[in-house]
């Protein structure tokens, strides 16, 4: 059996070699931001969660309610007050830079299969979550999803679940035709 750590290496390589318009500079500032958000946001999550607050990125970056570019949905508030951004390391005044290599590398790897769409989406198409131990109001007004380690996701109250590998495709397809 392969190691975790084997497993990683082989997927960054093969990943060099399958996935199209990989060296372009917006799609290296995209799977930048993604592997980023998947980093801070779950780097001690197990790997569905990772991959699940790798695909709440794409998600929104589907749905008109929010940017359509992935680093913009990242990125989302907190320029005026610190705190109010949507991913809590974005504006936490603390340094984004990543220090545990391994999970640096394995983000980085995760973000390539979520942004080419070679996963499944564990979230069931989710645009929210939250760490098990907060309780955000605005939870009651969504449609909860699945709990992945300790966070759960949750969709818009009323919505269906979304296919969301299409939209990691189409995502990825709108990606490389913008230039």
């Amino acid at each position: 059996m392969f190691t975790k750590a084997t497993l990683i290496g082989l997927a960054t390589i093969l990943a060099t070699l399958v996935f199209p318009g990989e060296g372009r500079a917006d799609v290296v500032e995209d799977l930048n931001c993604l592997a980023l958000n998947i980093y801070f946001e779950a780097r001690s999550e197990p790997l569905d969660g990772k991959l699940a607050v790798g695909y709440v990125v794409l998600n929104r970056v589907a749905d008109k309610r929010f940017p359509n570019k992935i680093c913009e949905v990242v990125k989302q508030g907190g320029a005026k007050k610190r705190h109010r951004c949507q991913f809590s390391w974005w504006c936490d005044g603390r340094s984004d830079r990543p220090r545990d290599l391994q999970a640096w590398k394995e983000s980085r790897v995760l973000a390539r299969l979520v942004f080419w769409g070679y996963s499944e989406d564990p979230s069931n198409g989710a645009l929210w979550y939250h760490a098990d131990y907060v309780k955000p109001v605005w939870r009651h007004q969504l449609d909860r999803g699945p709990l992945i380690g300790r966070h759960q996701f949750y969709l818009p109250a009323g919505s269906r679940v979304a296919n969301s590998n299409n939209n990691a495709a189409e995502i990825a397809e709108v990606s490389l035709s913008d230039s």
